[in-house]
C-alpha cells in the first residue's frame, strides 16, 4: 500500500494522463479462465436482496420506486445502502434501492408525465420552479424548432430525437478519479480556467462557464464521497478503493444525468493494476478481487431512470448502456487483456446474465487464444456480449484507450466527447422519392419540387435521382435539429460531472443515425432487378407494390445489392458532412436502430421490397428477417461490406444462432464462433452481437416469464431482459434470422 501511497502523491505535478499510466503498469494475461474464483457469501446476500427488489420491480409494472419531491443532482440524496454490512462497494443514485428520481432541468413535462404515468404527480413546489423560473432543455429547443423541424419529427422522418430526454453519450474518464483524487484534479481544471484569456469571443465565454460549472461539480462530489465517510480529494491507494472511487465518479454522472447512454468508459484494465498490485503484496486474494468487480457490477446493474412511456416505445426493456469495453490491444503491439478483463465477463455467471454493464469485448483476433475462448464460451452461455473490431477503430481512429458509447460509437476516453443525434428513417425517406416528396401516411408536402415519376412501374434511375434530392434535403432538417438540440442542452442540462472528468475543449463528434438500410437496399435491388409496380390510393399515394420477377436480397453476399447498401451509406454520409455543426463537431454516421426498429416499422408503409404497411424494420444493419438464405457466414459477409470510413459512429450487426449450429460438442462450439468472428472481423466489419439462443426458449419465456427473470438477449447494439419487452417487440426478436447452418 506504501507504494501505492507513494506512487500516487508523485502523480500531482504531473499532466491528467490515465492512458500514460496504463501503458506503464498493465500486465497482459495470457492464460485461461481458470484462475477464476465464484461468489462470495458477501456478494450472495447483497444480489439476494436485489433479486428480491428486482422481483418487486417487475410486479409494479417495471417501476419500484420514484423519489417525486426531490430534484436529483450530485448530492441531493444522503446515503443509500443495499445491506451496509456487506457491501465493500457503497453508493446509490438515491437514498433507496431502485428509487428513481426526478430530473426536471431535461424538461419538467417529460418528468410530470413519467410521474402521472406512474401515478404520482411531481410535487408542486418543484412545478413551479421549472415552469415559472428555471427554463429547460426541452422548453428551449421547442421554442426554437421550427415548422419543418416539427413536421419531419412527428412524422417519423426523424426519429428518437434527444430533445425530450437527456442526450446521453458523453464518457467522463472515471478513471481520473481514482489515480489523482478530486484537489489534483480541481487544481487543473482552474489552471484550464486561468489560461482561457481573452479575446472574449461568443465561444471563450461559454467555454469558461462550462469549466467553472466543472469545478463546482467536482467540490460537490467531495460532498458526496462525505455521505459515505470516503476522502475523494486524494487518489486511491488500494484495489477496494480504486474500484469504489471509479464508481463514485460514475455515480455523481447518473445522479445528475439520464441520458441516453451512461457508458462506463473503459475501467477493467485500469483497475487491473490496482487489484495487481495487492495481489502481489498478498493483502488481498482472488476471491477478494472477483468480489470487488461482483459488487462494482451489482451497484452498475441497480442504476436507473425515470422514463416516459414514450421513451420505453423507443428504447425497449429499460435499458441505461453501462457499457464497460474490455480487451482490445495497445498500439505498440501489446495486448490490453488482463484478469480483470476476465473478472469482468465471470460476473455472468457469478450474478447471473444481465443486459448491465453492457459487456463489449474491443475484439482482435490477436487477442490471446485463453480470452477468445473464454469470450465464445460467455457468449454461448449467457448472449450478454457485443464485439467491436478493435483493429479497425484503432487503425482508423488513432487511439488505444477508448471506450464504447452506447451501443457501438468510438470515443477516445477523456479527450473526446459525442453528441448524439438518433437517426433518419432511410426508408420513408425512399417513400417521399415515389410520392412526389409527400408522406406516404398522411400526403403532407415534406420535400419540395420533387417530381412526380413517370409511371407507376418504378424505373431506377427515376426513383434514384429523387431519392438523392430528398436525402439531401433531410440531411439539411436534421442537422439543423441536431444544432438546435445540442445548443440548449449545453445551456439548461450541461454535464458538469461528466465534462470534470474529461479535458477541457475536447473534440466532439456529432453522431448521426440512420434505420431501414437493408429494407431501401432491397427496394433498390427489386426496383432494378424485378418490375415493381406502385398500388396508389385515390389522391396518388403508394399503399403497396405488386413486384414481377425475382431480386437478389441483402444479407446472401451478392455483390449487386449489397453495394446498393454500401452506396446509400457514404451518400447520406457525404451530405452530412457537408453541412455546418454547433462546436464545429464532426459529423459521423450510425447504422443503428436500437429496439426502435419496431416503431420505425409502425410509421412506415409499404415498401418495394415487398415489406407490408407497419411491418417491423430489421435491426441496425441487419438484412430484413428470413431474407439471409445462404447461411450465417453469407449474411455476416453482406454487413462487413458497409464501409466503416462511412459509418464511423458505428455498424450494428444482431446474429442469432441456434447452438447446435455451432457444432455438436461444447468445445466445438466455442472453436467455431471464435473462427467465425476472427473471420467475420478479419473483413473489416465493425461490431456483432451474438446470440445463441434456441427459438423455443423464447417462446416459453413469453408463457412463463416467472421462470426466465435474467433471461437475456443481444437486440441492437445492447441487450435486453427478454421478459421486460413488450409483447410486440418480443415477437419481432422471434421474427429475426436464427441461423441453422454456416
Amino acid at each position: 500500500m506504501e507504494l501505492n501511497k507513494n506512487f500516487a502523491d508523485g502523480i500531482w505535478s504531473k499532466e491528467v494522463n490515465v492512458r500514460d499510466f496504463v501503458m506503464k503498469n498493465i500486465t497482459p494475461y495470457d492464460g485461461d479462465a481458470s484462475f477464476l474464483a465464484g461468489p462470495t457469501e458477501r456478494t450472495k446476500r447483497i444480489w439476494s436482496v436485489c433479486l428480491a427488489a428486482l422481483a418487486e420491480e417487475r410486479a409494479n409494472n417495471g417501476v419500484r420506486s420514484i423519489d417525486n419531491k426531490t430534484v436529483s443532482t450530485i448530492s441531493s440524496h444522503k446515503a443509500g445502502y443495499i445491506d451496509k454490512e456487506n457491501e465493500l462497494i457503497v453508493g446509490l443514485q438515491t437514498d433507496e434501492l431502485l428509487r428513481r428520481a426526478i430530473k426536471p432541468f431535461g424538461g419538467i413535462n417529460v418528468v410530470a408525465k413519467a410521474c402521472s404515468e406512474n401515478g404520482l404527480e411531481v410535487d408542486e413546489k418543484v412545478k413551479d420552479i421549472f415552469t415559472h423560473y428555471r427554463k429547460t432543455h426541452n422548453d428551449g429547443v421547442f421554442d426554437v424548432y421550427n415548422d419543418e423541424i416539427r413536421s419531419f419529427r412527428s412524422l417519423g422522418f426523424l426519429t428518437g430525437l434527444p430533445d425530450n430526454y437527456a442526450r446521453g453519450r458523453i464518457i467522463g474518464d472515471y478513471r481520473r478519479l481514482a489515480l489523482y483524487g478530486l484537489n489534483r484534479l480541481i487544481e487543473a481544471k482552474k489552471q484550464d480556467l486561468a489560461n482561457l484569456t481573452g479575446p472574449m469571443t461568443e465561444a471563450r465565454i461559454r467555454l469558461r462557464e462550462e469549466v467553472s460549472d466543472q469545478i463546482k461539480a467536482l467540490k460537490e462530489i467531495k460532498v458526496l464521497g462525505e455521505y459515505y465517510g470516503l476522502d475523494l480529494t486524494r487518489p486511491a491507494y488500494t484495489a477496494q478503493e480504486a474500484v469504489q472511487w471509479v464508481y463514485m465518479a460514475y455515480l455523481a454522472a447518473v445522479k445528475e444525468q439520464d441520458g441516453a447512454a451512461m457508458s462506463l468508459g473503459n475501467v477493467s484494465s485500469f483497475l487491473d493494476i490496482y487489484i495487481e498490485y495487492d495481489l502481489k503484496n498478498g493483502t488481498i486474494d482472488e476471491s477478494f478481487a472477483q468480489e470487488l468487480i461482483d459488487q462494482f457490477v451489482i451497484k452498475l446493474r441497480m442504476v436507473r431512470h425515470l422514463r416516459m412511456n414514450s421513451y420505453n416505445e423507443i428504447f425497449a426493456g429499460d435499458p441505461t448502456w453501462v457499457t464497460e469495453s474490455i480487451g482490445g490491444r495497445l498500439n505498440d503491439g501489446r495486448h490490453k487483456v488482463t484478469k480483470t478483463s476476465f473478472r469482468f465477463l465471470q460476473t455472468l455467471y457469478n450474478l447471473g446474465p444481465s443486459p448491465e454493464p453492457n459487456m463489449t469485448v474491443l475484439w482482435s483476433p490477436q487477442l490471446p487464444e485463453g480470452f477468445k475462448n473464454f469470450c465464445a464460451q460467455v457468449s454461448i452461455d449467457t448472449s450478454s456480449v457485443q464485439y467491436e473490431n478493435d483493429d479497425l477503430m484503432r487503425d482508423i481512429r488513432h487511439s488505444d484507450d477508448y471506450g464504447i458509447a452506447c451501443c457501438v460509437s468510438f470515443q477516445d476516453i477523456g479527450r473526446q466527447i459525442q453528441f448524439f443525434g438518433a437517426r433518419t428513417n432511410l426508408a420513408k425517406a425512399l417513400l417521399l422519392a415515389i410520392n412526389g416528396g409527400r408522406c406516404e401516411n398522411t400526403g403532407t408536402v415534406m420535400v419540395k419540387d420533387i417530381p412526380q415519376l413517370n409511371s407507376d412501374v418504378l424505373d431506377y434511375e427515376e426513383v434514384m435521382t429523387n431519392y438523392k434530392k430528398v436525402l439531401k434535403e433531410i440531411a439539411r432538417v436534421y442537422n439543423d435539429s441536431m444544432n438546435i438540440i445540442h445548443y440548449m442542452h449545453d445551456k439548461y442540462y450541461y454535464e458538469k460531472a461528466q465534462m470534470a472528468f474529461i479535458d477541457t475543449n475536447p473534440r466532439i463528434n456529432l453522431a448521426y443515425g440512420a434505420a431501414g438500410l437493408s429494407i431501401v437496399a432491397d427496394s433498390l435491388s427489386a426496383i432494378k432487378y424485378a418490375k415493381v409496380k406502385a398500388k396508389r390510393n385515390d389522391i396518388g399515394l403508394t399503399e403497396g407494390f405488386d413486384i414481377e420477377g425475382e431480386f437478389p436480397y441483402y444479407g446472401n453476399d451478392d455483390d449487386r445489392v449489397d453495394t446498393m447498401a454500401v452506396g446509400i451509406t457514404q451518400y447520406f454520409s457525404d451530405l452530412l458532412n457537408e453541412l455546418p455543426v454547433y462546436k464545429n463537431a464532426r459529423p459521423t454516421l450510425s447504422i443503428l436502430t436500437i429496439t426502435s426498429n419496431v416503431m420505425y416499422g409502425k410509421k412506415t408503409g409499404a415498401t418495394p421490397d415487398g415489406r407490408l404497411k407497419g411491418v417491423a424494420f430489421a435491426p441496425g444493419a441487419n438484412p430484413m428477417h428470413g431474407r439471409d438464405e445462404k447461411g450465417a457466414i453469407a449474411s455476416l459477409s453482406s454487413v462487413s461490406k458497409i464501409n466503416y470510413d462511412d459509418a464511423q459512429d458505428g455498424v450494428s450487426n444482431t446474429f442469432s444462432i441456434v447452438p447446435r449450429s455451432l457444432g455438436v460438442t461444447p468445445e466445438d462450439r466455442v472453436d467455431n464462433l471464435v473462427s467465425m468472428m476472427d473471420g467475420y472481423f478479419s473483413k473489416k466489419a465493425h461490431h456483432l452481437n451474438v446470440n445463441v439462443l434456441n427459438r423455443a426458449m423464447l417462446e416459453d419465456a413469453m408463457e412463463h416469464p416467472e421462470n426466465y427473470p435474467q433471461l437475456t438477449i443481444r437486440v441492437s447494439g445492447y441487450a435486453v431482459n427478454f421478459v421486460r419487452l413488450s409483447r410486440e417487440h418480443q415477437l419481432e426478436v422471434l421474427s429475426r434470422s436464427f441461423h441453422e447452418r454456416f
